[in-house]
């Protein structure tokens, strides 16, 4: 199983762990977490996979574009263009916008404890069929942000715990276009 990169609360290295031991014990490691978005008019979708139910954690449960960790020793951004290749079929630019701690129980016994580095891309509305990993999602949809934010809200249970903390970077990021989803 890969390694994650353990941190302190500062984000520094620490150490490495097995990513399911450290999911287990609840440590504190880097992850990132990808948003993909398009413009249609005056509105801004955001990109939604839904997680495979056989997932480790999370199963069943929509969540932003994609999500993972970056290796040891690899840098963090080209972590989340590999792993947006490999889960969606994309290749997009990314940007950094914002990063977040949070610490939650995610079924299986596991805990997420994560610095969360959120990153944005954008593409073009053109692409009807998204190629995802059929082993790691079993459907996606594209919704406008501001909907987003009030899917979460109502229905929490349906969504990644990580998601609604991930989604209010990205809706600082794009505050002028979307003042409704404040």
């Amino acid at each position: 199983m890969d390694k994650v990169i353990l941190v302190n609360r500062q984000d520094e290295v620490i150490g490495a762990a097995n990513k399911l031991e450290a999911h287990q014990q609840g440590l504190l490691h880097r992850a990132f977490s990808v948003f993909v978005y398009r413009k249609l008019g005056n509105k801004i979708e955001i990109l939604l996979q839904q997680r495979h139910p056989e997932k480790y954690h999370s199963g069943g449960l929509w969540t932003n574009t994609c999500c993972s960790h970056p290796l040891p020793n690899e840098d963090i951004r080209d972590a989340a263009i590999r792993r947006l290749q490999e889960e969606m079929g994309i290749t997009t630019d990314l940007r950094e916008i914002g990063v977040f701690q949070y610490k939650a129980q995610v079924g299986n016994n596991l805990i997420e404890n994560e610095i969360d580095h959120v990153f944005i891309g954008e593409i073009n509305d053109d692409i009807i069929n998204i190629k995802y990993n059929s082993e790691e999602i079993i459907d996606y949809k594209w919704i406008e942000i501001s909907e987003l934010k009030k899917n979460i809200l109502n229905n929490p249970h349906q969504y990644t715990a990580w998601l609604l903390q991930a989604l209010e970077i990205v809706i600082k990021t794009f505050h002028s276009v979307i003042p409704a989803a404040r």
